[in-house]
């Protein structure tokens, strides 16, 4: 049976560093996600916000008028320019827009330039029932700007994916052939939803994530494009540290990869943060687990002597954007940071965008 992908007409799933419209996040509220301090995250949450409104909408799901008059009241005393802020009645289990929120396609060519994936979210295999309201995001999305949807009917999740906007996309087999994902499916089977519905003509793997990350392995904490031939990966310095063989795995691995045009990689190091403990557990922290925005890069700091050396090391790598680090210590109690709660929609190239575009400006 053949079956119509976003591939095969012509759609593709932009890089994080192209261009956007707006960013997506969804309203933290569950109180188990950050338990006894949930209150402590939003002073960092509101100024993550702040500095994406300097360059593009943010657009918030939130379940209800309360739920909107919290956040217009916290993100006024903090400064956000309410201009740049929209408000969508979009209920959520929870705030991690990136696995949960709807992956943007772009096809200029396309009656319909923007359109929307709506793939199956099980929590990261299951660990934080409910998820049902999260599941239908994409899709509630999709309706309200009357975009076409595609359903492929497999689990995934943003975070495991990061892409270098020329074909590529680069993954973790610890999170996407984990039995608690698509047992059905083999890694050639993965690869092939991947490329037809993310738009892509390659896969790149690395084995491991960090510890203390109950994604199993999110990429967006270990290996990130900055360019189309270029990644940041994250390494352990200390060689006693349960991370260190793990991340020096990805790092050769990443050394042996080629791309589409034959080209090897150019790698980019920074250090894992020191370690960040809460009541006893070890969070994933990691400098990764950054956020680029239209005019800026946001990264997530942690108190740490090595904060500065990595805002350095990512300043170098976008000459044109602001690098920003925003305090995440309260925030990765959750086990997530700002890359984990924003998906990006891209800005599209064509006449009717332009003409929204002016009218914006």
């Amino acid at each position: 049976m053949n079956i119509t992908t976003p591939r095969s007409l012509g759609y593709r799933f932009p890089a994080e560093f192209e261009k956007h419209k707006a960013t997506w996040l969804s309203w933290p509220h569950k109180e188990a996600s950050w338990p006894g301090k949930i209150n402590a995250i939003f002073p960092s949450y509101a100024a993550f916000i702040k500095k994406l409104t300097e360059g593009e909408l943010v657009r918030i799901n939130v379940a209800d008028q309360a739920m909107k008059d919290f956040a217009t009241n916290l993100l006024v005393i903090h400064g956000v320019n309410m201009e740049k802020v929209e408000f969508y009645f979009h209920p959520t289990n929870d705030a991690w827009c990136r696995d949960h929120g709807p992956a943007f396609l772009v096809n200029p060519g396309s009656k319909e330039p923007l359109a929307v994936v709506d793939w199956d979210y099980n929590a990261w295999g299951g660990k934080y029932p409910p998820f049902d309201l999260d599941d239908v995001i994409p899709t509630l999305i999709a309706k309200e700007f009357g975009l076409p949807v595609f359903y492929p009917g497999i689990i995934m999740e943003g975070g495991a994916v990061d892409f270098n906007g020329a074909g590529t996309v680069i993954t973790s087999t610890c999170v996407l052939l984990n039995e608690n994902r698509n047992p059905q499916l083999n890694q050639e089977q993965v690869e092939k939803y991947l490329m037809d519905y993310y738009g892509q003509d390659q896969v790149l793997w690395v084995d491991e994530g960090v510890v203390g990350d109950d994604t199993d392995g999110h990429i967006d904490d270990t290996v990130r494009f900055i360019n189309a031939d270029t990644v940041i990966a994250v390494v352990e310095e200390r060689k006693t540290d349960e991370n260190y063989n793990l991340l020096q795995k990805n790092l050769a691995d990443l050394k042996k990869m080629r791309l589409l045009n034959g080209k090897q990689l150019n790698i980019i190091e920074i250090p894992m943060p020191d370690d960040v403990i809460w009541e006893d557990q070890r969070l994933p922290a990691s400098y990764a687990n950054f956020y680029i925005a239209n005019s800026s890069v946001i990264v997530p700091t942690f108190r740490s002597p090595k904060d500065d050396k990595v805002l350095s090391i990512i300043a170098d790598c976008f000459p044109g954007r602001e690098v920003v680090g925003i305090d995440s210590t309260d925030i990765i109690w959750g086990l997530g940071s700002f890359h984990c709660l924003s998906q990006q929609e891209p800005f599209y190239s064509s006449q009717s965008a332009e003409t929204a575009e002016r009218q914006e400006t």
